[in-house]
């Protein structure tokens, strides 16, 4: 009868069991505000790719964690999203999804492609997949990023992939690699609104245990900081024991550290030689070294403009009128700046201009 328990003990007993199961299924308080910081910093620079991607304002709001499982993701969740997978290569082992509406990822679609926003009609296709597929490859890059430089190491992910569904308990096995209906899930949800067309809520959805490595991954990363931080604190003073040989007493004296020298650097204000407006200052000495570099000189007789169903219709023998009259300069260009005007000669059998007026620099501009 010794070895039999009493009620009491395995009551104790069930209840430990219980509060170990209990703590390994869920977040401390701590653990949340964690997610919360990490998803918050991700998103941020999220939201910056997605605006430059859409020319649209894009606003993702502070992130609210929860623990859940795929019943009640489901449940929240009665019409076809689309979901997509991310999986980590490097830095991180394991792998997270991102749930996003249907009429979400056919705007972000619409605005990618040059539209509104507004060519919504007809069922999700492999269009919208694909290029919500890169919007979140870009979104999820630019994460991992932010990602690196909080846990101090370099992270890196595969290609999204994208698909539609309709989430139900008994359609759920596989959407996250190694979780069932079952499993614990950490759900991070953010209020997403691009510009006035989309108001709507995009969900991050990873396990548990995902979810606690990034935690202690921010946790050492802090503790790394404070470490250096420690051991940048300025040294404090020894004392150092000086024995007096004559009357054999000891001399307590305090080393102070060396103490920087400071350099003063004579420092006056810069002082620019005065330019008259019509004067240019050139240094003739090392002209020479440009003397060989060819320079493109033009000559135009005039401009016009002509509608492309005008210019369509030049053939041989069309006449273009310009808009310079006859015998009035024709302008000098040189790289495609105006600098003379002159008048045009025939020299020989071959065209020729001779300058008549140089124009101003101040006037080139």
């Amino acid at each position: 009868m010794g070895d039999i328990l009493s009620q009491e003990e395995v009551d104790a007993l069930l209840k430990g069991t219980s509060n170990e199961q209990q703590k390994s299924s869920s977040l401390t308080d701590h653990e949340i505000d964690a997610l919360g910081e990490i998803g918050n910093i991700s998103m941020g620079t999220s939201a910056t790719t997605l605006f430059t991607l859409l020319g649209q304002k894009v606003l993702i709001t502070t992130p609210r964690v929860r623990v859940t499982n795929w019943k009640e993701i489901s449940d929240e969740c009665p019409t076809p999203v689309v979901v997509i997978q991310v999986e980590y290569t490097e830095g991180l082992s394991g792998s997270n999804v991102l749930i996003l509406q249907e009429k979400d990822a056919k705007i972000i679609t619409d605005l990618m492609m040059g539209g509104q926003g507004t060519n919504i009609e007809g069922e999700l296709n492999d269009l919208h997949l694909s290029a919500i597929s890169e919007a979140m490859n870009q979104m999820v890059g630019s994460s991992s990023t932010s990602l690196s430089s909080i846990l101090k190491k370099r992270i890196d992910i595969s290609p999204p992939k994208a698909f539609s569904i309709l989430l139900s308990v008994d359609k759920t096995d596989g959407i996250l690699d190694g979780t069932d209906s079952n499993d614990v899930l950490v759900k991070t949800s953010f209020r997403m609104t691009v510009g006035d067309i989309i108001d709507s809520e995009i969900m991050q959805i990873m396990p548990l245990a995902f979810a606690k490595e990034l935690v202690k991954g921010l946790l050492d990363s802090q503790s790394s900081e404070q470490a250096e931080d420690s051991a940048k604190v300025e040294q404090q003073p020894s004392k150092e024991t000086v024995n007096d040989v004559s009357d054999n007493t000891s001399v307590e004296k305090t080393i102070k550290p060396q103490q920087a020298v400071q350099a003063h650097a004579d420092v006056h204000p810069v002082k620019f030689d005065n330019f008259e407006d019509d004067k240019i200052v050139v240094e003739k000495k090392n002209i020479g070294m440009i003397m060989d570099v060819p320079l493109e000189v033009t000559v135009e007789l005039g401009r016009t403009n002509k509608a492309i169903k005008d210019i369509l219709e030049f053939g041989p023998g069309s006449v273009v009128e310009l808009d310079k009259l006859a015998g009035e300069p024709v302008d000098v260009l040189v790289n495609g700046k105006n600098i003379a005007k002159g008048e045009v000669v025939v020299i020989d059998e071959s065209f020729g201009v001779r300058i008549t007026d140089i124009i101003h620099p101040s006037k080139r501009i």
